[in-house]
């Protein structure tokens, strides 16, 4: 006897094994996603409704006889479609089913039949207990178990006589309710990686369209950066003016310009030279930098005197900045006409200055805090005699501290050496030259910070 029960639920096991091969098939299937993305049609249903039938009576023709009952799985297509496609189509599935049951004949044909339709029905109601959605495999199993209990009861209550309960209950009732609690979990398994495969995906392309929205986004940010700032330097009487600036991304926070400051010029003796770093990176800097270099640009025409100029525009930046960022800034004024720079240092590198005449190198210090680190903050000038061949090199700490392979900064030592190396070369000459020397000097090293850089030769 004991080989024989043996035999069976290997038998029983090669059935959920077929069973289960056909369900992740069909899993893969449009009708079946139908189903999950909650748009389902009539046609649908139908096609699942006999789907699911039929494994039904795949389960009712493979089940063995044993001790007068029949040893089979034939709830498990109606379990199935009830759990996952609602009451109608595990009804439907559940009367395929029964009434094939029921024409096999035999003492348990009425109470088998109507077993399995109940099952479909009841596992459509736990569908909509759930929201219309699949219960996780934990409880598809526990539901399983106590359907099939409650099934094997009613079953026994009805037919079996009381000689033979005990020996239903073990070699039939609790074979039956553990094959097919295995075969739901088995198939619940397949089908939650089927959800967790689409959820991936469907997080997958999400994340690709932000990540290309963002880019899109960004190349557009950068592109109106790029307008903000000058595509020609102005000709300035006396001086030769060249500048670059090279973002570490695509947007960033540093910016130079170059404004004639006369509203309607007669001639270009004097022209304002501004250069400034916007604390932090990225998007947030560039819009920072956009409102600081415009608040300046603009104070500038009303004003002559660079102190002016910016102790006017402090506050304004200040008020406007809600994240608590600042811009440190140089700004000053060439003058053809007295040879002179006067400027502001607002917290900003000290630009290098050159003197062709004796070579030394002078440092233009600050003059005053950050632009809008407080809104009442005060600056003064200063005033520079300039002289034939003067070099005046303006830049921002994405030279100085570009670091190499080796952790080393450029720093301020290695600019002055190639300042003095170029000292006769044109402004445009200089900058390329400090330019090349810096990325020959980080090697590999990625960019970690804007790069700007002005430089004004005095003729």
């Amino acid at each position: 006897m004991e080989a024989g029960i043996l035999e069976s639920i290997i038998t029983l096991f090669q059935m959920i094994c077929v069973i289960i091969v056909f369900a992740y098939l069909f899993t893969r299937s449009r009708y079946f996603l139908e189903v999950f993305e909650h748009r389902a049609t009539l046609s649908t249903k139908i096609i699942l409704i006999l789907v699911f039938g039929v494994l039904s009576v795949y389960g009712s023709i493979s089940g063995i006889s044993l001790y007068g009952a029949v040893l089979n799985v034939h709830d498990l297509g109606p379990i199935i479609a009830g759990m996952t496609c609602g009451p109608y189509v595990g009804l439907g599935a559940g009367l395929i089913g029964g009434a094939f049951r029921f024409t096999q004949g035999g003492q348990y044909m009425y109470a088998a039949s109507l077993a399995t339709i109940l099952a479909g029905v009841l596992s459509g109601l736990i569908y909509i207990a759930n929201k219309k959605e699949f219960i996780s495999t934990t409880n598809a199993v526990i539901y399983t178990i106590l359907i099939e209990i409650l099934l094997s009861i009613m079953q026994i209550v009805m037919v079996t006589p009381a000689s033979q309960v005990v020996k239903i209950v073990t070699f039939v009732a609790l074979p039956m309710i553990t094959i097919n609690a295995v075969a739901v979990f088995i198939f619940s398994k397949i089908i939650h990686n089927l959800l967790d495969e689409r959820r991936i995906k469907l997080e997958k392309e999400k994340l690709e369209s932000e990540m290309a929205r963002k880019n899109a986004e960004l190349q557009i940010a950068a592109e109106i950066q790029r307008n903000f700032l000058p595509e020609t330097i102005p000709k300035t009487q006396g001086f030769e003016i060249a500048a670059k600036s090279i973002p570490a991304k695509e947007v960033g926070g540093d910016f130079f310009d170059v404004m004639p400051l006369e509203v309607i010029p007669m001639s270009n003796t004097r022209t304002g030279l501004m250069i400034a770093d916007v604390s932090g990176k990225g998007v947030p800097a560039a819009l920072f930098m956009a409102l600081s270099r415009i608040v300046v640009r603009v104070t500038a025409m009303w004003f002559k005197k660079p102190s002016e100029v910016i102790s006017f525009a402090n506050p304004i930046i200040a008020n406007n900045s809600k994240t608590g960022m600042f811009v440190t800034l140089f700004y000053g004024v060439i003058d053809n006409d007295t040879r002179t720079l006067t400027y502001v240092n607002a917290g900003h590198n000290p630009p290098i200055v050159l003197r062709k005449k004796s070579g030394e190198i002078e440092e233009l210090n600050l003059t005053g805090v950050a632009v809008g680190a407080m809104d009442d903050s005060e600056y003064t000038q200063e005033e520079l005699q300039l002289f034939p061949g003067d070099v005046i090199v303006l830049y921002t700490d994405g030279i100085t501290e570009a670091i190499n392979d080796r952790e080393e900064m450029y720093d301020v030592p290695q600019l002055i050496e190639t300042i003095r190396k170029n000292g006769d070369s044109s402004s445009q000459e200089i900058v390329d030259e400090i330019i090349r020397s810096v990325f020959a000097f980080t090697g590999s090293q990625p960019q970690f910070d804007d790069i700007t850089l002005m430089v004004v030769t005095v003729s």
